[in-house]
């Protein structure tokens, strides 16, 4: 095709040093610009009530750094500002951050806005790429750099007549179309007027305003800053990756590897077009991987509540750790991987998270294994569903009425297209094994110590009662060959197991049973406080089942 062509341009040296390096070993300094490059990007942009909302959610959330808009662009935008200033809501150990164009009347009205605060970051930005000096601005590189500069002295000479310490940013708009050397050019003629301290750095802001190569060009255009930025020290140097090509966290992950200290970007990657860099998923990347980010997410849920309240938006169920849908399991094998691994790590007591499918404990984000984690549909399998039932309800059947449980629910769900919850799951279990369809049932039954065990068995059927009695090595067994006697049916006893379903000394127990005869399986489960009395039943379900073939 020769309609498009590639618009990234490399650096004049090889710089992949980052290539060798495989985590990111601390995180960044996080500024969220959801006031500002989110808003903007709104079909209907936030109130002043709901941004005054929205900045006290990203205090709490933990930001230090938070970009609260562009003051001089509207009436708007100045009174929130002054609003937060005026009423005290910035805390002491936040910075506010105000962009503006490098153009006088609107830096001036910038520092109007900000009078006041204490902890500012003024930030100023003009357009570099090779695109924006053809088409947009028809300028020349000396002609741009001069935007840049007079900019940044204008900052200077702003803040010294103010008395304050704002901070400084720069940002070479569009840097990912700008040749890296023209970029340094421009950047180290900025930094060469602040002159950057220890104590009072310097922010440079490289944006990937519109992504237009994959993020290992972006992370070697990054490395070439850093290794020859003047006063490098005494920068922070900060990345801002959109998300055109859908590489936003990669960009950002990326670009941490060659040298970033800090990252620009949005909950959830709101902002124009594709949006920004998703700081949640950034984040959350790097708590998956031990590091501590300074940012809580502890009740995922309720942000992504609030999120979607302030802007109008929707969370999809697939974003990455937050979404309604990340944890669920509705793979049958998936689900039975879970569940061992669940399993297995109660019974060892591990510490360390590597359950399968899990990237991360869903309970450290504020969600739930019981709801969240396992779900059941016509995809699921036995492992799912025995899960569920032993999580919900206490219930932990034998593999093979795990099995044939399974295959009742998937039938339901089938049916019905759709996910069932635990109860509907528990009733079909209940309809299927505990409360099958009563082809008999047992009134009385008595025992005498006799020949072993002699079972006196009232047998109801078709409305009619009659007493059988057989003798057994147990209450079951004498139970089972009475049943064998009056029905002239063979069948064995396959398994049995029984378990208690409440602690306390009048415990509810359950007892499970499967018979075997003319080579199937039938399933029956029965619950009584008397473990004798649950078994008895269980049998009677499971022969029941088998009337009913």
């Amino acid at each position: 095709m020769e309609k498009y062509r590639r618009q990234f341009i490399l650096p004049p040296e090889p710089c992949m040093d980052w290539a060798q390096k495989c985590v990111v070993e601390r995180a960044p300094v996080w500024c969220s610009v959801d006031l500002r490059d989110g808003n903007q990007a709104l079909v209907e942009p936030m109130d002043l009530a709901t941004k005054l909302e929205f900045f006290d959610l990203l205090v709490k959330l933990g930001f230090k750094e938070i970009e609260v808009g562009f003051p001089a662009a509207s009436e708007t935008e100045y009174a929130f500002l002054r609003s937060l200033i005026e009423e005290e809501r910035i805390p002491a150990d936040v910075t506010v951050q105000v962009l503006t164009q490098a153009r006088e009347h609107i830096i001036r009205r910038t520092f109007e806005a900000v009078k006041g605060a204490k902890n500012v970051v003024v930030h100023v930005y003009n357009s570099t790429s090779v695109a924006q000096r053809e088409q947009v601005f028809r300028k020349s590189r000396e002609d741009i750099k001069k935007i840049a500069t007079d900019g940044a002295l204008l900052l200077r000479e702003l803040t010294d007549e103010a008395g304050e310490k704002y901070r400084f940013e720069y940002s070479p708009e569009s840097f990912t179309g700008t040749e890296p050397e023209y970029a340094l050019e421009v950047v180290n003629a900025v930094l060469d007027i602040w002159k950057p301290t220890a104590d009072r750095k310097a922010i440079i802001n490289l944006p990937a305003t519109v992504e237009n190569a994959m993020p290992h060009v972006y992370a070697q255009q990054v490395e070439y800053l850093h290794k020859h930025m003047l006063y490098r020290g005494n920068v922070a140097l900060s990345l801002h990756p959109h998300n055109d090509r859908g590489t936003g966290v990669a960009s950002a992950e990326f670009g941490l590897l060659a040298g970033a200290d800090r990252v620009e970007g949005t909950l959830f990657g709101n902002g124009e077009r594709t949006g920004n860099c998703d700081i949640v998923t950034v984040a959350m990347n790097l708590f998956s991987q031990g590091v501590e980010t300074g940012l809580d997410f502890s009740d995922m849920p309720a942000v992504v509540s609030a999120y979607e309240r302030f802007t109008g938006l929707k969370v999809s169920p697939r974003q990455p750790y937050a979404g309604e849908l990340v944890f669920a399991a509705f793979s049958g094998s998936h689900q039975d991987a879970i569940a061992k691994g669940m399993r297995f790590r109660e019974e060892t007591g591990r510490t360390v998270w590597d359950v399968p499918y899990l990237p991360i404990d869903p309970k450290d984000v504020g969600r739930e294994y019981d709801s969240d984690v396992i779900r059941i549909n016509s995809q699921s399998g036995k492992g799912g569903v025995g899960y569920v039932l032993e999580r919900a309800y206490g219930l932990r059947l034998p593999a093979g009425l795990k099995e044939a449980t399974g295959y009742a629910v998937k039938h339901v769900s089938d049916v019905s297209h759709k996910e069932l919850k635990p109860e509907e799951i528990y009733g079909v279990f209940r309809e299927k094994f505990l409360e099958p369809a009563e082809h008999f049932r047992l009134g009385e039954v008595h025992y005498r110590q006799e020949n072993g065990i002699t079972a006196i068995v009232e047998v109801i059927e078709g409305g009619k009662s009659q007493v059988v009695t057989a003798t057994g090595n147990g209450r079951l067994d004498a139970v089972s060959n009475a049943l064998k006697a009056h029905f002239g049916v063979q069948y064995t006893i396959q398994t049995y197991e029984q378990h208690a379903l409440s602690k306390g000394s009048g415990a509810a127990a359950i007892s499970y049973v499967g018979i075997e005869t003319g080579g199937k399986l039938y399933w029956g489960a029965g619950e009584h406080t008397d473990i004798t009395v649950a078994s008895i039943r269980a049998l009677t379900a499971a022969l029941n089942n088998y009337f009913k073939k």
